[in-house]
């Protein structure tokens, strides 16, 4: 199956997600990640999910996952639309390889809270990628997450705690609440799955 599969990262105060990751999870970045696809040209679909250690693992932690993911093609421009999360990519025309992380061993899914998380290996892509811009705005609440590219790559580094928020819920409304500071990259990447 043809996969298209568009990536956005954004920048958040690390102690805020802190406050979010549930028991035995460490924030590696103050960063999040959007995942869009669209499999095999017609099911959208769309992931979130943070960098964590978990017992000297490194890798991802998804938030929470959507299939069946309403989508708009205008030329070379796709716009993922849901009731409280609308995320908009163009590609730019420029070519880039894909940003393997040596030492993600995959990413932590539940089944449901309160689960044990099941560790997905990382899928393997070779393809080159193609820079993108984007817009995204959660809509959970008044004052959700928002951003939009401005058009290179910046890099995220651990920060340290220097607040302690009272520990929420880890879900995706939590996690939506989290001011984005700034969208730190974005792209898509073209394989067979």
């Amino acid at each position: 199956m043809k996969i298209e599969q568009y990536v956005m990262a954004y920048g958040v105060e690390q102690d805020r997600l802190r406050a979010a990751l549930p028991d035995g999870f460490i924030s590696l970045r103050p960063v999040l990640r959007i995942n869009a696809e669209i499999r095999g040209g017609k099911e959208g679909y769309l992931e979130l999910n943070t960098a964590v250690e978990k017992g000297g693992n490194r890798g991802w932690l998804n938030v929470g996952y959507w299939h069946d993911v309403p989508f708009e093609r205008d030329g070379k421009s796709v716009l993922f639309r849901m009731d409280f999360l609308e995320i908009f990519f163009a590609r730019a025309g420029v070519k880039g390889s894909c940003p393997a992380e040596k030492d993600n061993v995959g990413c932590y899914f539940f089944d449901f809270l309160g689960s044990t998380p099941q560790l997905r290996p990382p899928e393997l892509i070779s393809a080159d990628t193609e820079f993108c811009d984007c817009a995204f705005q959660w809509s959970f609440a008044e004052n959700d997450a928002h951003g939009k590219s401005i058009g290179r790559t910046l890099p995220a580094y651990a920060e340290a705690v220097s607040n302690v928020y009272p520990k929420v819920a880890f879900s995706v409304e939590n996690v939506a609440k989290i001011p984005c500071k700034q969208v730190l990259g974005t792209y898509v990447v073209e394989f067979k799955r």
